[in-house]
């Protein structure tokens, strides 16, 4: 349905098209960017009656009479001049309905489409699986159709934006949140998962603590968002932690200074490590850009998953569990036979590489590549190894090992948050590309259902565009052959135009927060009219244009105060966990 009166007509002074128009506004109405129209005209045969639904992408407002600049003052501080007011307003057409592309007629009066109508206007009414995306200025919910999202028509979602203002983060979580809590997921909704790197802070580890905002009822404003959307108000229910182990620690802490309560460690084995094949992800793009570092590199990993095989089949003749070590021939100074460490990797390494270039052995190990590329690699893994070493572990027992495994896809609960924010940047690369290689390899086995989310803030840090690295590769298979698979990527950068194209590109939808003013204009946002590209120089926190398959226009859309803490200050208390508090206070 529409609105009762009309809000203006159809302008007569500027041509009308099938795919925009300008309306005359009625003087007593209000209408605004982003709401949305309904136009019916009669065909000229008498054929029928043609529907227009579109959105407005600019207003404006003028002296009708005046001929100079200065007749402003005349009409507006003397009153001697006879003027009237123009208040037009331009439309960008987005659905036709029956599809017969005749433009509306002069003078047809347009309405407010409200009900029905802005279902029908933004494609909401076709949509076989919607979940909310926001709420409207109009005051209405915004939908994505989730088959754009988790593979079957489209995947991946792309998040642009200025930091600390665009909301990147928090939107992905309403996104998740949105997902998690609607009945799209059906039969599937218990084994769908989400992997969250977290990147800054530790704000992320209280997603399954209530906000004190709506535990205090202080929000009704954002309650009535989430009743409108039909979303509960409450935290996350199925979530798990996972931290990195403390620097210089033979004890396996986690390195965490908020929560402690329901937080496990995550790190690898020496010989996962290299059975595996992840000894790529300890270099960078720019080491392996030089010259046959890369060609050296994967033949060592693959002479290293080889050792490590060999001591999974002597375990499995031993009847042991696998172990977290690798039991070698005798090298170094001190004949060591077992690599438990990651400098006894090392160690090993540079006895295999450099110390006899003429043993059979070494020619193996070093491949066609000169002693200098070995000496490359050397520095390069002495570079990291105070990095890394505190994850990469061979003194564990093999339950140990298993106790600290990180498996989003086996876990019992549906959202995992990683933590890596005190990890190095190369350190940071090292444990994304790990866990995002090693689940790739679990979805090809698996099959594409169920699904899982990955959440990676500063995706132009993982995949810039210029330059090549492992988890690069990644990420452009991840985007090009996820979708198949299982695995959505939930990327968001600052700057779209400084992450491979190949990645921004595959994502369906597409999201964007506030914009640098030289940003905006990149050729990754024509998907935004012009109007929109001004207005993203100084969107408001918490509000962002959404862009989809199905629907021609951008959508302005805000999303509501998280109803679970986001940082440990926000965290909800009941009245018996602060009696509790209360009293150990008292106690001390």
């Amino acid at each position: 349905m529409t609105s009762s009166e009309p809000i203006g007509f159809v302008l007569g002074t500027k041509e009308a098209t099938p795919l925009e128009f300008w309306i005359a506004v009625d003087a007593k109405k209000v209408l605004r960017l982003d709401d949305v129209v309904e136009v019916q005209t009669q065909r000229p045969d008498g054929g029928g009656i043609v529907r227009f639904y579109g959105v407005v992408d600019y207003v404006r407002t003028q002296y009708e009479g005046a001929q100079f600049d200065t007749d402003t003052f005349l009409v507006a501080k003397e009153g001697i001049l006879p003027i009237n007011i123009s208040y037009t307003a331009h439309v960008q057409v987005t659905r036709i309905e029956p599809e017969e592309y005749l433009p509306p007629q002069p003078g047809d009066p347009v309405h407010l489409a409200v009900g029905k109508d802005l279902a029908s206007a933004l494609y909401f009414d076709s949509m076989d699986t919607p979940i909310p995306a926001g709420i409207m200025n109009n005051g209405n919910a915004a939908y994505f159709n989730y088959s754009f999202i988790n593979g079957e028509k489209g995947a991946h979602v792309n998040i642009s934006g200025v930091s600390g203002v665009a909301t990147k983060t928090s939107y992905a979580l309403f996104l998740l949140y949105s997902i998690f809590n609607s009945p799209v997921l059906g039969s599937y909704k218990a084994n769908t998962k989400a992997l969250i790197f977290n990147v800054k802070g530790e704000d992320l580890f209280f997603l399954d603590k209530l906000n004190q905002s709506y535990g205090n009822s202080e929000k009704q404003k954002d309650k009535n968002k989430y009743e409108l959307m039909k979303l509960p108000v409450q935290p996350f229910k199925s979530a798990s932690f996972r931290a990195t182990p403390k620097r210089d620690s033979r004890t396996v802490d986690s390195d965490l200074e908020q929560r402690s309560e329901g937080i496990s460690v995550y790190l690898w084995s020496i010989r996962e490590l290299c059975r595996d094949r992840l000894f790529r992800f300890l270099f960078t793009g720019e080491d392996l850009d030089r010259g046959n570092l890369s060609y050296l590199v994967t033949t060592v990993e693959e002479r290293l998953a080889r050792l490590a095989e060999e001591n999974d089949d002597s375990d499995r003749h031993s009847r042991r569990k696998p172990q977290a070590h690798l039991q070698v021939e005798a090298f170094g100074e001190e004949s060591k036979t077992q690599i438990k460490t990651f400098r006894d990797l090392i160690d090993f390494l540079e006895d295999k590489l450099l110390n006899d270039e003429d043993r059979e052995e070494n020619r193996r190990w070093l491949g066609r590549n000169v002693a200098a590329t070995a000496e490359a690699m050397i520095r390069r893994l002495y570079g990291i190894s105070s990095e890394v070493s505190h994850l990469i572990r061979g003194d564990l027992s093999p339950d140990e090992v298993a106790k600290y495994q990180l498996n989003p896809i086996a876990s019992d609960a549906q959202l995992t948050v990683t933590d890596i924010h005190k990890l190095s940047a190369r350190a940071q690369k090292f444990v994304v590309g790990v866990l995002l290689q090693k689940l790739f390899f679990q979805k090809e086995k698996q099959g594409r259902e169920p699904v899982v989310f990955i959440v990676l803030d500063e995706l132009n840090k993982y995949a810039p565009r210029d330059g090549r690295s492992p988890i690069k590769d990644l990420l452009v298979d991840i985007a090009e052959r996820g979708r198949s698979l299982g695995i959505i990527l939930i990327g968001a950068q600052q700057t779209a135009s400084e992450v491979e194209r190949r990645v921004v590109g595959q994502a369906a939808i597409r999201v964007v927060g506030r914009l640098d003013s030289a940003e905006a204009e990149r050729p990754e946002y024509n998907f935004l009219t012009g109007s929109c590209r001004k207005r993203a120089l100084f969107l408001k926190s918490g509000t962002m244009f959404v862009h989809q398959p199905e629907v021609p226009a951008p959508i302005l859309v805000n999303f509501p105060f998280p109803a679970y803490a986001t940082r440990k200050e926000e965290v909800f208390l009941s009245q018996a966990e602060i009696t509790n508090i209360e009293a150990d206070i008292d106690r001390f």
